[in-house]
């Protein structure tokens, strides 16, 4: 398969129509599918190349898959897909998928034998970590483990979520439709995990990746990296509001979410995993570097 050969000449008439005045606008390359050879469809109105594609939508089907820089395992992941996530592949090939995630439009390369046909999910796992029993009996041998947010598709049967690679408790798993309201209990669900960069929570996760992945767990859809989280989660809180639970902080690279007016939690580097600690503590450890250690204060709702 090969996606790249749903290009313009194969498109509607209707939707290749377009004409492009002065010169190709510049679009931040995370978010915009678009590379030397070849670029999203949508964007044929917007910048020029040599070739667009319209991209064929897949299923993540590991239990996570690193969206990488470029097409080797040895780049660097940028970001990760869990389980049943959705990933729009611009170009096809043996090896490597290149296109961008369905929930965020993040743009990268992910091994193709991570990915397969679309699949329409109505469970997702609820726990911070799921087990995948081999059969409907909690002393079966276990397959894998799923990550808390991934996605499958399910039947209830004798206490568990049958689905084809194997069987979720149903303690660990609900309705895919079924959404959380306090993306600060889903994000102390990951207390202690490690810290890993581009990661989302299979085996490790990073500071914008916990803010994102909780928010998910609650509806709330928010971008991959910090900077673009400091500008789409929320409004600005005023310099003398006090913080509470469920604010956001934000630092030169970094973020973490309030679990009250004074405690932090939020993946590091320090640390080296998903912590709770004082606010202040954290402002003292950045301050020899940065003058404002913080940032940006941003709140969701009133």
């Amino acid at each position: 398969m090969n996606a790249t050969t749903s290009t313009l000449r194969n498109a509607p008439p209707e939707r290749i129509r377009f004409k492009l005045d002065g010169r190709s606008v510049k679009l931040d390359s995370r978010i915009h599918a678009a590379r030397g050879d070849l670029a999203d469809l949508s964007l044929a109105g917007v910048l020029f190349s040599a070739h667009y594609a319209r991209s064929i939508e897949l299923t993540c089907v590991a239990a996570g898959a690193p969206v990488l820089a470029s097409a080797t395992v040895t780049a660097t992941a940028v970001s990760e897909l869990l389980r049943g996530e959705s990933f729009h592949a611009l170009d096809v090939t043996t090896d490597w998928a290149w296109g961008f995630c369905g929930h965020d439009g993040y743009v990268g390369y992910v091994r193709r034998d991570a990915l397969d046909v679309h699949e329409q999910t109505d469970h997702r796992v609820f726990a911070g970590t799921a087990p995948l029993f081999s059969a409907a009996d909690i002393k079966s041998p276990i397959r894998d483990y799923w990550p808390g947010g991934a996605l499958f598709t399910g039947k209830a049967e004798d206490g568990f979520i049958a689905c084809a690679e194997g069987y979720v408790h149903e303690r660990h798993a609900v309705g895919a439709e079924v959404l959380e309201s306090d993306w600060v209990a889903v994000a102390l669900r990951y207390l202690g995990q490690p810290y890993v960069w581009g990661g989302r929570g299979h085996r490790g996760i990073d500071c914008s990746g916990l803010v994102q992945v909780a928010l998910g767990q609650c509806g709330i859809k928010a971008p991959r990296d910090t900077d673009l989280q400091r500008e789409g989660i929320g409004d600005p809180l005023p310099s003398d509001e006090p913080l509470r639970r469920g604010d956001f902080v934000f630092f030169p690279g970094h973020v973490g979410i309030m679990t009250d007016g004074d405690n932090l939690l939020h993946a590091n580097a320090h640390w080296m995993a998903v912590v709770v600690e004082p606010l202040a503590d954290v402002v003292a450890r950045l301050a020899d570097d940065h003058a404002e250690p913080i940032i940006s204060r941003r709140r969701i709702g009133a």
